[in-house]
C-alpha cells in the first residue's frame, strides 16, 4: 500500500511506503528488493577520548603497553614507570616508588585478578595495593603472560614460569628478542621474535622462519580469532595461520595502513584490530571490508603500541603520546540529530543569526572556541536556513520556524547593511569586534599589483573589503561572489515554499526582487561599492560568451543565472525576469552553455561545483513549465547525478531524489549519516601516508588525492565544498558547524526516506 504526498510549491509527488521496510530477501535465489525507506534503528556510534598521562614527564606519555584489570582499572607501562587510572577517575597515578621508576614494558592479570608487571629491573606483582618485586627472573623483562599453567616472564636472558609460588626457568628457545607472547590454550606458547614465530611446548619447540611461513620473520603482535586462526603481525602485514599452514594474509593491498605492525588484538565483537606505526585497521575475519582509525580524531598519536578492551567493548589504545579510548555506544539517527543540533545551537551561532564554523584558539582544544568570520557566512547560514526549513516541514515546530526566520533575517540584513540597492555583503561583524578579521583592508604597491595580474589577468585586487554600516553597528565585507549568490537562493527557495506564510513570502519576494533588479541594471554583473563588478559575481554574456578567460565558469554560471531568474519570476510575477530568462537561452545560448558543464576540460573542474549545481537545480526542475526546457533540465540533472553519485554524499543523493521522486543510493546515504564522526573539529587527516591507498590526480586534476573514497570517519570533517578524496586536509583550529549532517538528515526525513 502506498501513500502519495503532494508537496505544494515544490511541485513534487513522492511515492513512499506507508509501512517502513528494510532490505530483505525471500530466498537466496530471489533478487534483493531495492529499499524505499530506512527505518531508524540503533547503530554503533564510535567516539574518541584522549588522555595525557603526565604534563611534565614526556616519558610517561611514551606508552608501551596497556591493560584492563578485572576490576576495570586501566594500567599502562611507560617510559616512566607504571601508571594506573581507576575506572571512575581521569587522572593517572604512578604505581612505583620514585627511586625505582624506570622503563616498563608489559602488564597482565592472573586468574586471581593480581596485576603483574614486566620492567627494566625485573617482575613486579600487586600485593596489598602496592607493586612489589617478585625476585627470580633476570632483568630486564620484556613480557609477562598469565596462562592456565601460571605466569610467564620473558626477557633477553630467558623464559620463566611462576607457579606454586616459585619460578622455573624454561628451556624453550634461544631467541632473545621476544616481542609478542600468546597462550595456545593447550599448554603451549606462541612467541613472536625478531627472527621468527615459535610454538613452544614441553616436548618441542617449532620455529616458523621460512618465506612460506610468514610475510616476514619480524613478529611483533599476535592473537587468535574466534575461529581459532592465529593472526601473526609483523613487518609487512599480518599472516593468518591455521593448523600449521598459511590460509590468508593482510597486507597494504588488503587494508593495512603501514607495514610496521606492532599489535594484533581480538575485540569482544570478534573484529581483529591491527595496530601499526600509522593507525589501526579493523578486520572482520572472512570479509574483505575494513575500517581505519588514525589521526587525532581517533588517536593521541598515530603510532600504536598496544590495545586492550574493557568490559563494555571500548578499545583502550597505547600510543607514542598518551592513551586513547575509542568508545562506542548505541545511537539512532534521531538521537544523533539531537546531539548535532545541540552542538549547532550552543556552539555555532553568532549575532545577528550567523551559523558558521568557529575558531579554536588552541588547535584541537574544544574549550578554546571563539567566534570567527568567514567569506561564506551568508552561504552557510543559507544552508542552515534550508535545514530549518526541512525540519519545520517535518515537525511543524514553532522553534524551527522562528529560527528559520532569524536566519533569513540575517540574509536580509546582508543586503540592507550595504546601503546599496540590491547588493548584499558576504558577512558582517559588530563594529566593536575585537579579533582580526580575515582579508583585512590593505593596499597594493604597483609591483604587487603587477604580480597579481600576471598570476591571474582576471584578478581584482580589492584594497577595501570591510566597510562600516550607515548606522554604525556593523562592519560588512564586500566583493560578494557567485557561490554566495547560489547558496542564498537555495535557502530562499526552500524557506519560501516550506516555511513562509503569505506576509513572509511577500518579504522574500521583495528582497529577491531588489537583488535581481541589481543584476538586470548591471548587465548581469554584481557591482560593488567601487562601481565595478566583484571578482566572481559575473553572469554577463559579455564575460561568459565573449571573454575567453571566463571559459571555466561559462557552463555553471550560465545555469546559475537561469535558475535565479526562474525563481525570481515565480515568486514576484514580474515579466521582466522571464523575458531576460528566455533571451539568455535563445539569444545568448545559455542553455547550450550549461550543457557543457559535465564535459568540461579537466583543468576547469573544481569539487565545489558539484554543490553549486545542487543549489540551482530545484527552481529549474520544479518551476519550469515549458516541457522541452524541463526535459533538458532533467537530463542535465541526470548527468550530474550519474557523474557524482560515486561521492556517496547524502546531500547529493537526497537532492536528486527530492527532484525525481526516486530513492537512489539510499544505503550509501544512511551509511554516511551513521558513520560520520561526532567530533566537529577539523582534525588533520593525512591519508596520503596510508599504504593501503595510492596518490592520484582524480577526480580533480589539480589536487593530490587518494584512489579510493573512504568512509566519512576516515576523512576530514565535512563542509560540502571540501573534496573527500584529498590526500592531506584538515585544520584543527576550526570546529565546523554540523549543518553538513543535519541538512541531508532532515531532507531525508522530509522525503520519508528516513522513518
Amino acid at each position: 500500500m502506498y501513500t502519495y504526498i503532494k508537496i505544494y510549491g515544490l511541485g513534487l509527488a513522492l511515492a513512499v511506503m506507508a509501512m517502513g521496510c528494510g532490505r530483505t530477501t525471500e530466498a537466496d535465489h530471489v533478487p534483493e528488493k531495492k529499499a524505499t525507506s530506512h527505518t531508524d534503528t540503533a547503530f554503533v556510534q564510535e567516539y574518541h577520548e584522549g588522555f595525557v598521562v603526565h604534563k611534565e614527564f614526556a616519558a610517561a606519555n611514551d606508552v608501551r603497553a596497556i591493560h584492563l584489570s578485572p576490576d576495570q582499572n586501566v594500567w599502562i607501562a611507560t617510559g616512566h614507570g607504571v601508571y594506573k587510572k581507576s575506572k571512575i577517575a581521569r587522572d593517572w597515578e604512578q604505581m612505583l616508588p620514585e627511586k625505582i621508576i624506570g622503563p616498563a614494558y608489559d602488564l597482565d592479570s592472573d586468574a586471581t585478578g593480581k596485576v603483574w608487571l614486566a620492567s627494566w629491573d625485573g617482575v613486579y606483582a600487586m600485593e596489598n595495593n602496592a607493586l612489589v618485586q617478585v625476585p627470580g627472573p633476570k632483568p630486564p623483562i620484556a613480557k609477562v603472560l598469565s596462562t592456565d599453567e601460571g605466569v610467564y616472564a620473558f626477557g633477553p636472558y630467558g623464559i620463566w614460569l611462576y607457579s606454586k609460588n616459585q619460578w622455573e626457568l624454561k628451556d624453550f628457545t634461544n631467541a632473545r628478542s621476544i616481542r609478542a607472547v600468546l597462550s595456545d590454550k593447550n599448554g603451549g606458547l606462541w612467541l613472536g621474535t625478531d627472527i621468527g614465530l615459535y610454538h613452544c611446548k614441553e616436548a618441542q619447540t617449532i620455529a616458523y622462519q621460512k618465506n612460506e611461513d610468514l610475510i616476514s620473520a619480524y613478529v611483533k603482535g599476535m592473537d587468535l580469532d574466534e575461529q581459532g586462526n592465529l593472526w601473526v603481525g609483523g613487518l609487512g602485514g599480518v599472516t593468518i595461520r591455521k593448523e600449521g599452514k598459511v590460509i590468508d594474509k593482510k597486507e597494504p593491498s588488503n587494508g593495512i595502513t603501514n607495514i610496521n605492525i606492532n599489535v594484533v588484538k581480538k575485540a569482544p565483537d570478534g573484529k581483529m584490530w591491527v595496530g601499526t606505526d600509522y593507525g589501526i585497521t579493523r578486520f572482520q575475519p572472512g570479509e574483505s571490508d575494513y575500517s581505519v582509525r588514525l589521526s587525532q580524531r581517533w588517536l593521541r598519536a598515530d603510532e600504536v603500541r598496544d590495545i586492550d578492551f574493557d568490559a563494555k567493548g571500548n578499545a583502550w589504545v597505547a600510543t607514542a603520546d598518551g592513551v586513547s579510548v575509542i568508545r562506542s555506544k548505541k545511537m539512532n539517527l534521531a538521537e544523533k540529530a539531537d546531539y548535532f543540533y545541540d552542538q549547532l545551537i550552543t556552539r555555532h551561532v553568532r549575532e545577528p543569526g550567523i551559523v558558521a564554523r568557529f575558531k579554536l584558539e588552541v588547535p584541537g582544544d574544544t574549550s578554546s572556541i571563539v567566534a570567527d568570520d568567514d567569506d561564506n557566512d551568508g552561504e552557510y547560514t543559507a544552508m542552515y536556513l534550508a535545514m530549518e526549513s526541512f525540519r519545520y516541514a517535518v515537525t511543524k515546530s514553532e522553534e524551527a520556524k522562528k529560527r528559520a526566520k532569524k536566519a533569513f533575517d540575517f540574509l536580509h540584513l546582508l543586503r540592507e547593511v550595504t546601503g546599496r540597492d540590491g547588493f548584499f555583503a558576504r558577512t558582517v561583524v559588530p563594529i566593536d569586534w575585537e579579533r582580526p578579521m580575515h582579508d583585512m583592508n590593505r593596499t597594493y604597491t604597483e609591483r604587487e599589483l603587477a604580480e597579481a595580474i600576471i598570476d591571474n589577468p582576471r584578478t581584482k585586487p580589492v584594497e577595501v573589503r570591510w566597510h562600516s554600516s550607515a548606522d554604525g553597528k556593523w562592519l560588512w565585507k564586500g566583493d560578494t561572489s557567485s557561490d554566495e549568490f547560489a547558496g542564498h537562493f537555495f535557502g530562499y527557495y526552500l524557506y519560501y515554499f516550506l516555511v513562509a506564510d503569505e506576509a513572509e513570502k511577500k518579504r522574500i519576494a521583495a528582497h529577491v526582487e531588489q537583488i535581481m533588479d541589481h543584476l538586470l541594471r548591471n548587465d548581469f554583473y554584481m557591482v560593488g561599492v567601487d562601481g565595478k563588478p566583484t571578482k566572481w559575481g559575473v553572469w554577463s554574456p559579455k564575460s561568459l560568451n565573449d571573454d575567453p578567460e571566463w571559459l571555466p565558469e561559462k557552463p555553471l554560471n550560465s545555469l546559475e543565472i537561469l535558475s535565479f531568474l526562474k525563481f525570481a519570476h515565480a515568486i514576484t510575477g514580474k515579466a521582466v525576469y522571464q523575458e531576460a530568462y528566455i533571451k539568455l537561452i535563445k539569444v545568448h545560448g545559455y542553455l547550450e552553455n550549461a550543457k557543457q558543464l559535465y564535459t568540461t576540460n579537466p583543468a576547469f573542474e573544481t569539487y565545489f561545483d558539484i554543490y553549486m549545481a545542487l543549489y540551482i537545480y530545484p527552481p529549474l526542475i520544479n518551476l519550469e513549465e515549458d516541457p522541452e526546457l524541463k526535459a533538458e533540465y532533467r537530463k542535465h540533472l541526470g548527468q550530474w547525478f550519474a557523474k557524482f553519485k560515486a561521492t556517496q554524499s547524502p546531500l547529493l543523493n537526497f537532492t536528486y531524489n527530492l527532484l525525481t521522486g526516486e530513492t537512489e543510493e539510499l544505503g550509501a546515504s544512511i551509511f554516511f549519516l551513521q558513520d560520520a564522526p561526532l567530533s566537529l573539529v577539523d582534525w588533520p587527516i593525512d591519508n596520503g601516508r596510508r599504504e593501503d591507498l595510492h596518490l592520484v590526480r582524480s577526480p580533480i586534476l589539480e589536487e593530490i588525492q587518494v584512489n579510493e573514497l573512504r568512509p566519512p570517519s576516515e576523512y576530514r570533517t565535512m563542509r560540502w565544498d571540501r573534496n573527500p578524496y584529498l590526500a592531506v586536509s584538515g585544520d584543527p583550529s576550526q570546529e565546523k558547524e554540523p549543518v553538513y549532517w543535519l541538512l541531508p538528515y532532515w531532507m531525508g526525513r522530509y522525503q520519508q526516506l528516513i522513518k
